[in-house]
């Protein structure tokens, strides 16, 4: 892991569950979303950042494990880390734990950052990797 490791807590309400009354599978890639777009605001690079410099995040795949379901009212913590970020292409890791210390779920996805303008990937800046928690940017290989 080459970055530091975001907290996001959060608690499962109404509008997460599914008739099954449990959250919906479709809900976890919410609540992951949401935990990310926290991340990166919080550290500088939010929406207004965006839009300025023309360079955004995207994701370019997800491989999304559920391990135990979450519940209502149940209280949660998503853990985000920079797991490796070579050339263009980044892998960040989520794990959903529940109040017990359970994971519940765990998600790898490969990201990137995205010229607006261009419509291409561009190799990170600077603010980006801060924005992402890279602990030490000489780990990253920018070649290509």
């Amino acid at each position: 892991m080459i970055g530091k490791t975001f907290h996001y807590d959060l608690d499962i309400l109404e509008r997460h569950l599914d008739t099954f009354g449990h959250v919906n599978n479709s809900k976890y890639l919410e609540i992951l979303e949401e935990a990310r777009w926290d991340l990166i605001t919080q550290n500088g690079y939010g929406l207004e950042e965006i839009k300025i410099s023309g360079k955004g995040p995207v994701i370019l795949q997800v491989n999304l494990k559920f391990k135990k379901e979450l519940r209502l009212r149940e209280k949660i913590r998503v853990e985000t880390t920079t797991v490796s970020y070579t050339k263009k292409l980044g892998t960040l890791r989520q794990v959903i734990v529940n109040g017990a210390g359970d994971i519940c779920a765990e998600a790898d996805f490969t990201v990137g950052l995205f010229d607006l303008v261009a419509r291409k990937l561009i190799l990170p800046t600077q603010r980006w990797l801060d924005a992402m928690g890279i602990n030490d940017p000489a780990e990253i290989r920018r070649a290509g």
